[in-house]
């Protein structure tokens, strides 16, 4: 397999991204951010992938961001201020084009998934996670509050159990993470890989026109008040009404058969 620090498998209608820097962890530095904001941005454009998995190479899923990096960059005349203003900033972006992307994202995660690890985590929109798998926001144990983390996490689960990761700096085991909503499922190690594909390929399976509209209404009417997101969605639905393929759909419910549907 190639080297590259962000590999990519296409298996028919799922795209597998590898994040590929196992000696360290996976740790995001900024050329795999780089590489991770350049894929998402062609999976965009790319009509035939209609889900995503986002998976670690080797024993973690990712250990946040690269702390020798961020180190060295405190060599600067400024200590590092606009590196690290940089830095928080491309990240953001990074994980807001997980939600912005047409297809589903579900995150395979291993071993650990620590500070932006954690947020990686918490962007996607669906997660698996092997037995055993460690989630933290870490930052706290060596004077750096997990602030960036915190936006997706306290997104995904109560705000008190988020405030708790984010003071004390413990890990939550996967049981727990699936108890508080961070992750769907909890499998074997062994049947890792194998859930998480067999989870998009199902996503991949349904008409993808539908999915890329429902997924943005998703995050859309989240921020909405609640009869603002009922017009909202009210209009969504109608839209989707008038698509040839729903009324094959509907058609093919009522006839007990299966949508001969065209694919977009």
């Amino acid at each position: 397999m190639s080297e590259s620090i962000l590999l990519r498998e296409d298996h028919g209608a799922v795209a597998r991204l590898v994040l590929n820097r196992p000696k360290a962890l996976n740790a995001l530095s900024d050329d795999l951010l780089a590489a991770l904001r350049e894929e998402f941005a062609r999976l965009a454009e790319d009509r035939r992938i209609r889900a995503v998995v986002l998976a670690g190479a080797g024993k973690a899923f990712c250990a946040g961001h690269d702390l020798k990096e961020m180190q060295a960059a405190r060599a600067a005349e400024d200590g590092g201020a606009a590196y690290f203003l940089d830095l928080f900033t491309r990240c953001g972006d990074v994980m807001q084009a997980i939600p912005a992307l047409p297809q589903p994202v579900i995150a395979e995660v291993q071993g650990i998934a620590t500070a932006a690890g954690c947020q990686l985590v918490a962007s996607c929109d669906m997660a698996v996670a092997a037995e055993g798998t460690r989630f933290g926001v870490n930052g706290v144990n060596i004077g750096l509050f997990c602030s960036t983390p915190m936006v997706a996490l306290s997104r995904n689960i109560g705000r008190k159990f988020a405030f708790e990761m984010l003071t004390t700096g413990e890990f939550i085991e996967a049981g727990r993470a699936r108890e508080l909503g961070l992750v769907n499922r909890v499998v074997a190690a062994e049947a890792l890989s194998e859930a998480a594909m067999a989870l998009a390929q199902t996503v991949a399976g349904k008409l993808g026109r539908a999915v890329r509209i429902g997924k943005r209404a998703f995050y859309a009417q989240a921020e909405m008040g609640l009869a603002e997101a009922y017009r909202f969605t009210g209009q969504v639905m109608a839209e989707n009404m008038m698509y040839e393929e729903t009324a094959e759909g509907v058609q093919a419910f009522i006839e007990k058969r299966a949508p001969d549907w065209r694919q977009a």
